[in-house]
């Protein structure tokens, strides 16, 4: 019987008579093909409308501290608040001056920075207990930008004042180095405020989704261990410059060895004293927590104390030891950024706005995981942004939210953003009033306040085996980006963590298994026949899963795959009979010939006349591209030339779109459609197939 008659028959099938071999279908609903330019139109329509509704539904968006503001509850998060928000202040003076610094800008302008940061952020983020203000990483970066532009603007790097006629600067005339490198670092922040609020425009925020736990999780352990190295400088009291480049970590430790004779033994002991009252008291916080309304903040005490114990024990004039040194108060009228300077910097800019997003999305992402609630990338990107925008008109350079910053925040009680808010009141007061409070207060004091809020994120080396257990994958994932963040470069970590998750997802697909099913009883159920027992085959009939996507990456893998675990490759087949043909071709004698041709004949029968019918679950299968159909095509042309007919069941919406639209189904070629919705009806019309025809060597 011919094949179009056969699966004429098939589905010209009288209600009445339904037996086995009439599979089951599925009616598919018409889609509406919808213009694009209708599309377009709605979508611009629903932005652009207005109405008080609409209006309420973008400023609650836009601005999120008016959605959870009325909803604060005051008797329960206000101490928490209050202590981080101080705490945070407190330790923003001193890390203000040393970032200001790195960046080549005086110290007065990283008080400004984080000031306007924490207000802005406040306002505008969604993150409850991320900090934002100065990250050593971006820091750098600006420095870098800074120095090069002094140097091409013709400033000795030697000269701290030097007056330069041609510079175009709307304040003056003359501009000196100091206000040229402020200049170069508003403008520089300025630009990649921009580039951020224009991410923000296009919805990149996506790019969130491509952060995993895993990744998240060892960028914060590996960033931990940058920033446990950069404090023992301050715990020895040496003084040595700070180390940039790709492996800061063992440089940085090298000098430290190199250096240790020249310990200042006040600020040591003083280290060593902060570190015995802060470990056990963080640790009592810790296990009492469930019954404190609020941490109670021993970091506050052990400042208090240990500024007082250094004013009145004069240890800089004795002992030499490093403080804080004074803060000049009061602040300066705006500026506008220098327009001429965004060519030279546009490329520059950019950088530091990926890298501050991404530190900034990764850390907020992280928190938000861990105590429970949702941040929104694309606002994010907004706030970072404006955090970098209005603050350049103030002479502060660029931001981002700091891990050690908000690890100090979120250990001391911090519950929202209002926390922000009274770290600015902080800076504030500092920037107008009470900045010569801070003057004798160690370094090495803050240094300890760092080092024992990073008890958290360095206790991930002890989950590394339980991690191991769970998934090695994920394991590796932690490990790869760990070590990229401590050991090579912070955000170069990042970047590494995102492109191994992206590497071990594709070597899933690679890395998939042909699994031969069997079914279990009378039940429509199907599983591996190597994973359990008692399940049975169908005579003539075998089924198989192919679990991954199958596309240009894999298909080649699958075909191989599954030709080994069916036991029979066409190719080889063909290249086998080709070859007896030749050798037959060659006998001389009717004898030896006729014996040759039975020969091939047993070979051929022995192997393959057991097994006329191939089942593919693709169950699995998510989507197709055009190699994967090709692939398909082929599986089903190869094993159609043996007598072997292939099915495939259980197919998604999306793969059957993809097989018709990639020639799957040629009516032309006898190849119908006829969709299988389980595997049951596979197995059975197949049985029929072979009942009622024989060889038929159909394929749909």
């Amino acid at each position: 019987m011919p094949i179009e008659e056969v699966c004429d028959s098939v589905s010209a099938e009288d209600d009445a008579k339904k037996g086995p071999d009439v599979p089951f279908l599925l009616e598919e609903r018409v889609k509406e093909k919808v213009s694009w330019k209708d599309v377009l139109r709605k979508k611009v329509g629903k932005k652009c409308s207005c109405s008080s509704a609409r209006f309420k539904a973008l400023l609650v968006d836009s601005i999120p501290i008016v959605k959870w503001l009325p909803r604060y509850q005051f008797k329960d998060w206000i101490i928490g608040d209050a202590m981080s928000g101080l705490i945070v202040g407190i330790l923003l003076v001193p890390q203000s001056i040393a970032y200001s610094l790195l960046a080549e800008q005086d110290p007065i302008y990283g008080l400004y920075t984080s000031f306007f940061a924490s207000i802005i952020y406040a306002l505008l983020g969604t993150s409850r207990h991320i900090s934002v203000g100065m990250f050593g990483v971006l820091c750098l970066l600006v420095g870098q930008v800074v120095d090069r532009e002094l140097t091409l603007a013709g400033y000795p790097s030697d000269t701290n004042q030097t007056t330069l006629g041609n510079v175009d600067n709307s304040t003056g005339p003359i501009c000196d180095r100091s206000c040229y490198a402020v200049m170069v670092a508003a403008t520089l922040t300025f630009t990649a405020g921009v580039y951020q609020v224009l991410m923000g425009l296009l919805q990149v925020g996506f790019v969130s989704v491509y952060l995993s736990d895993s990744l998240l999780s060892g960028f914060a352990t590996g960033a931990s261990l940058t920033i446990l190295t950069s404090q023992i400088k301050y715990f020895l009291g040496l003084h040595l410059p700070r180390v940039q480049g790709w492996g800061s970590l063992i440089k940085t430790w090298i000098s430290l060895f190199k250096n240790l004779g020249h310990t200042n033994l006040c600020d040591l002991v003083t280290s060593v004293l902060c570190l015995l009252v802060l470990v056990p008291t963080k640790e009592l916080n810790d296990r009492f927590k469930a019954k404190l309304k609020a941490p109670i903040p021993f970091e506050l005490f052990v400042v208090i104390a240990a500024t007082l114990a250094s004013h009145f024990g004069r240890f800089e004039e004795t002992y030499g030891s490093d403080v804080a040194g004074s803060i000049p108060t009061g602040f300066m009228p705006p500026q506008l950024p220098n327009w001429s300077l965004i060519p030279n910097i546009a490329v520059d800019a950019f950088s530091i706005a990926i890298v501050g997003f991404a530190i900034t999305v990764s850390l907020s992402e992280m928190f938000a995981k861990k105590h429970g609630y949702m941040v929104d990338p694309n606002q994010e990107m907004y706030a970072i942004g404006f955090c970098n925008i209005i603050p350049s008109f103030f002479r502060c350079f660029t931001t981002s939210a700091a891990l050690t910053k908000t690890l100090v925040k979120e250990s001391t009680g911090c519950q929202t953003q209002l926390s922000g808010l009274l770290t600015a009141l902080v800076l504030l007061l500092v920037l107008l009033v009470i900045a010569p409070a801070f003057y004798s207060l160690q370094k090495c004091v803050l240094a300890v306040i760092i080092v024992v809020n990073l008890r958290g994120a360095l206790r991930k080396f002890g989950d590394i085996p339980q991690m191991w257990r769970v998934s090695r994958v994920d394991t590796i994932i932690w490990l790869i980006t760990m070590a990229t963040s401590a050991l090579v470069n912070t955000e170069l970590g990042l970047l590494v963590g995102v492109l191994v998750s992206a590497f071990c997802v594709l070597g899933r697909t690679q890395s998939a298994q042909v699994r031969q099913l069997g079914q279990a009883g009378d039940r429509e159920l199907f599983e591996d026949l190597a994973s359990y027992k008692g399940l049975q085959s169908q005579p003539g009939v075998a089924v198989f899963r192919y679990e991954a996507p199958i596309y240009y990456a894999n298909q080649a893998l699958f075909k191989k795959s599954l030709y080994r675990s069916v036991g029979l490759d066409p190719l080889k087949e063909k290249a086998r009979r080709r070859k007896l043909d030749k050798q037959r071709n060659q006998k001389q004698g009717g004898e030896d010939q006729n014996q040759e041709m039975d020969v091939s004949t047993n070979v051929y029968l022995l192997q393959h006349n057991s097994l006329y019918t191939l089942v593919i679950d693709c169950s699995p299968v998510l989507f197709l591209d055009t190699a994967g159909v090709n692939a398909l095509k082929e599986v089903c042309k190869d094993y159609k030339g043996l007598g072997v007919d292939v099915l495939l069941a259980q197919c998604n919406p999306s793969v059957i779109d993809s097989l018709r639209r990639g020639g799957y189904y040629d009516p032309k070629k006898g190849t119908k459609e006829i969709q299988f919705h389980t595997l049951s009806d596979a197995v059975s019309y197949a049985q029929s197939l072979k009942s009622q025809n024989g060889d038929c060597d159909t394929f749909v």
